[in-house]
Parts: C-alpha cells; sequence; structure tokens
C-alpha cells in the first residue's frame, strides 16, 4: 500500500468511502459519521483552500520575475491569453456535449427536485439577485474589479483570485523593472516562499486518500435520496470523462 501510487490511493479511499457510507446508512451510524468522519474531510478541503492563495501568489510572481526581460512578459501573455480563450471555449463544448448525452440529473425524482428547491431557495435567491446586479452594472465593471483596492483585503476571500492574480503579475513587473541588486532579496525570498508552498501542497495531497474517504462516506450518509447519490455519481463519471479529454487536448498543444 505504501509504494502504491497516490492517484491508486485516492481511488482506493474515494471506492472506501462509499462502501463505508452504504454501511453506514444500513447500520445506522449517521450521527458517528457525522461526529468522527466528516470532520477529517472538511479539514482536507480548508487545506486545498488554505494552500490556494499563496500557491497564485508565489508561482505568478516567481514566474514572472525569472523572465528579467519585459518584452517577453508581452509575448508569453498574448500567447497564454489566446490559448487560455481557446481551452476554455473547448472546454465549455465537451461540458454540454457530455452533459446532454449522459443527462447526469436524469436521475432525480420531482419529489426529489422539490426537497432541493425548498432547502436550497434562499441560496438561489441570493445568487440570482447578484446575477441581477452583475447585469445591470457597466460594460467595464468586471475590468474594475479586476484591480483591488486593497490586496490584503483582496488576499483573504478566495474568491477574489483574478485581484490576487493581477497583484501578482503587478508585483512580478516591477521586479524586472528595478535594479537587479535591490530586486535580487525580494526575489529570492519569492523563489524560497514558491519552494514551501509546493511542499505544503506535497504534504496535503499525502492526506488526499483519507479526505476523499470521509468526504465520500459522508456524501453517502448525507444524501437525501438514492436518486440524488446517483445522480451525484453519473455527475462525477461526465466530470472524470471530460477531463481525460482535456488532458488529451493540453498533450496535443504541448507537442504542437
Amino acid at each position: 500500500m505504501k509504494h502504491l501510487p497516490l492517484h491508486w490511493k485516492i481511488i482506493i479511499g474515494m471506492v472506501l468511502g462509499v462502501v463505508f457510507g452504504l454501511i453506514a446508512i444500513s447500520m445506522g451510524w449517521d450521527q458517528f459519521t457525522n461526529d468522527w468522519i466528516k470532520p477529517f474531510g472538511t479539514i482536507f478541503i480548508n487545506l486545498l483552500k488554505l494552500i490556494a492563495m499563496p500557491l497564485i501568489l508565489a508561482s505568478l510572481v516567481k514566474g514572472i520575475s525569472d523572465l528579467k526581460d519585459i518584452s517577453k512578459l508581452s509575448t508569453i501573455g498574448t500567447r497564454t491569453l489566446g490559448i487560455y480563450i481557446c481551452t476554455t471555449v473547448t472546454a465549455v463544448i465537451i461540458g454540454l456535449v457530455l452533459v446532454n448525452i449522459i443527462e447526469p440529473g436524469s436521475s432525480i425524482t420531482e419529489e426529489t427536485r422539490i426537497d432541493l428547491v425548498q432547502e436550497y431557495e434562499e441560496e438561489t435567491m441570493q445568487k440570482q439577485e447578484q446575477a441581477q446586479e452583475q447585469s445591470e452594472s457597466g460594460p467595464l465593471q468586471p475590468l474594475v474589479d479586476v484591480v483591488p483596492a486593497n490586496i490584503f483585503d483582496a488576499a483573504t476571500n478566495n474568491r477574489n483570485m483574478l485581484q490576487v492574480i493581477f497583484f501578482a503579475i503587478f508585483f512580478g513587473i516591477g521586479i524586472i523593472l528595478i535594479d537587479p541588486k535591490h530586486a535580487k532579496p525580494v526575489k529570492d525570498f519569492f523563489d524560497g516562499f514558491n519552494s514551501i508552498i509546493l511542499k505544503l501542497i506535497d504534504l496535503i495531497m499525502e492526506s488526499a486518500p483519507y479526505g476523499v474517504f470521509a468526504l465520500l462516506a459522508t456524501l453517502v450518509v448525507e444524501s437525501p435520496s438514492l436518486d440524488l447519490f446517483i445522480a451525484l455519481g453519473m455527475y462525477s463519471l461526465t466530470l472524470i470523462i471530460g477531463l481525460i479529454l482535456m488532458i488529451i487536448i493540453y498533450n496535443i498543444l504541448v507537442k504542437v
């Protein structure tokens, strides 16, 4: 078990999580699962959220400062934006095609649909209000939202990822433009910071099999009905197929 690749450990954790969840339902271990299993899944998700912002900041600042030539940034940025747009459009097309072919939500009964609507009605209304406000804003509002008024405030919320990306790029450009002697201490700091973050990710991923076990076990136990659990399984299958197709496309892009 110790010498198994990480992805196999994660798959085994997922399978065992589902099996444990089914056993917990049949044995009446719902409360035990919520009290002693679910927290480990929550901790794993929190660790992933914890590392997201530092990873973006450190990797972007390091990557841009390594260029040493501002003219290269323009070329790379243009190509990156073009590739990003193409891959995003491709991903959307693949997602729409797979969803319409597999129809992952088709197993949900009308009764379950009504229960879900009632349970998430308040949250849905908030999302609709936010969407309405966004639609009423000016055409350049998305551009305004990208530029943070306070980087420390932006960095405290993972939803402000674009603002942190903007600051990291801006900061990296500043490192390139100043005297290398003055920039070296800051660059050395971010080089070391990036290495530490990558090592922390390795440590977090070592706990991934246990995290997904807890998440899947909790999901099975908390599913209000079997049809919803089947729908989630079909959604997972749709997602996996989509990711495999995107990996193939990315490999083709790398070769090109």
